[in-house]
C-alpha cells in the first residue's frame, strides 16, 4: 500500500544541515574523466580543462602565513562560474570539481546555502565556511533583494579568508535577478558578485533529450494507483494536496521529504496556479532529480506544469530546467516489488 508524502514532516537540526551539504547521490561517482563532451561543442571539452586547472590551483594554494605581528597575510579566494543552458553538464562539472579539491569543502544549492545562513546566522556561517577551501554552489539564483545582499556579503567575506567559490547557473553573473525584482536597486551588489568569477560558457543541447523519446503520456487514476501498489515504499499523492503540503515546508526540507522514496506517483497533475506554487515545484523537481526518483502521473503531462505566461517571465530558465528534469524522471522505470 503506497504511503503519502503529505504525511511526512521532516525536521533537520543544524548539524544535519551542514553534514548534508555534499553533492547529491547521483553525483557520488562523477569525475572530470566521466564527463562526456559533445564533439560538436568544443566549449564542453574546454570547460573540463579549465575546471581541472581551477581544482589544481586550489590544491596548490598554500595556507596564509602569519606575519611578524601574528596577523595572517591576506589570501583571496578565486571564483569560477559555469554558465550554460540546461543539460550541458554544468552540475556534473561542479561536482567533479568538488571531488577533485582536497581538504574541507562545501557543496549545496543556492536555496540550501541561504537556508544555512538563516539557520546558523551570518557570522556563524562565515566562521564555519571560512575554514574550507571551496564553496560549490549549484543553481545560483537571486530571487529577491534580500538574497542578493546576503550572498554578496557572504561571498565577499569568504573570499577575504581565502575560500574559493564555484557556481553554476543559466544566467551570467551580471544578469542575476534580471526581470525578477527591482534589480537596478541592487545593481552594485550584483556587479560585485560578477567581478568575483571567471566565466566558463558551456554550449550544447540538453543531454537529457539527446536521441530520447518524448515523455510518457499520463496514465489514468486507476492505473496510477494500481502500479503504485506494486512498488514497495512508493508514495501516491493528489497533486493539489502535495502542493499545499510543500507550502508548509521550507524548501531546504524537500530533500528529506523524499528520502528513501523509490518512486513518486501523482494524480490529477495540472498547471501551477500561481508563481509561488510554481517556484516550490521547481525546488521539489530539483530534489527529485538529485535523488533519481521516478515520477509517474495522471492528469496533465509534466511538460505543461508551467504555463506559457510563466515561461515568458523572469523565471523562464528555472521553469525550463525543472521541466527538463521532470521529463527525464518520467522516463525512469521504478523497480516493482
Amino acid at each position: 500500500m503506497p504511503t503519502q508524502l503529505v504525511d511526512r514532516r521532516p525536521q533537520l537540526n543544524q548539524g544535519q544541515l551542514v553534514a548534508s551539504m555534499v553533492p547529491p547521490p547521483r553525483f557520488d561517482d562523477v569525475r572530470f574523466s566521466t564527463y562526456r563532451p559533445d564533439p560538436a561543442e568544443p566549449s564542453q571539452a574546454a570547460a573540463v580543462v579549465a575546471a581541472e586547472a581551477f581544482a589544481r590551483q586550489i590544491n596548490e594554494r598554500q595556507p596564509a602565513k602569519r606575519g611578524v605581528f601574528g596577523r595572517k597575510a591576506p589570501v583571496t579566494g578565486a571564483g569560477l562560474y559555469f554558465d550554460g543552458g540546461f543539460g550541458v553538464g554544468k552540475t556534473h562539472l561542479l561536482a567533479s570539481l568538488w571531488h577533485a579539491v582536497d581538504g574541507l569543502k562545501t557543496y549545496g544549492t543556492f536555496v540550501e546555502l541561504t537556508h544555512l545562513v538563516g539557520a546558523l546566522g551570518f557570522a556563524a556561517t562565515v566562521e564555519r565556511l571560512s575554514t574550507h577551501r571551496l564553496l560549490a554552489i549549484d543553481e545560483f539564483e537571486l530571487d529577491d533583494p534580500g538574497d542578493t545582499m546576503v550572498v554578496s556579503r557572504l561571498l565577499s567575506e569568504l573570499a577575504a579568508t581565502g575560500v574559493s567559490v564555484a557556481a553554476t547557473s543559466n544566467t551570467l553573473p551580471g544578469q542575476l535577478g534580471e526581470g525578477r525584482f527591482a534589480a537596478d536597486d541592487f545593481l552594485r551588489e550584483i556587479q560585485v558578485m560578477a567581478e568575483r568569477f571567471s566565466v566558463l560558457r558551456i554550449n550544447g543541447p540538453d543531454f537529457r533529450h539527446r536521441d530520447l523519446p518524448a515523455a510518457p503520456d499520463p496514465v489514468s487514476d486507476e492505473d496510477l494507483a494500481a502500479v503504485a501498489a506494486t512498488v514497495d515504499g512508493a508514495t501516491l499523492d493528489q497533486f493539489d494536496s502535495l502542493c499545499e503540503h510543500l507550502a508548509t515546508l521550507h524548501p531546504s526540507r524537500y530533500g528529506a521529504l523524499i528520502h528513501d522514496v523509490p518512486a513518486v506517483y501523482l494524480s490529477g497533475v495540472h498547471a501551477a496556479t500561481d508563481q509561488a506554487m510554481a517556484l516550490r515545484l521547481v525546488v521539489f523537481a530539483d530534489r527529485l532529480y538529485d535523488a533519481d526518483v521516478p515520477v509517474i502521473v495522471s492528469g496533465a503531462p509534466l511538460d505543461s506544469v508551467f504555463t506559457p505566461e510563466m515561461l515568458a517571465g523572469g523565471y523562464r530558465k528555472k521553469y525550463l530546467r525543472a521541466t527538463s528534469r521532470l521529463i527525464a524522471l518520467s522516463r525512469l522505470q521504478p523497480a516493482a516489488s
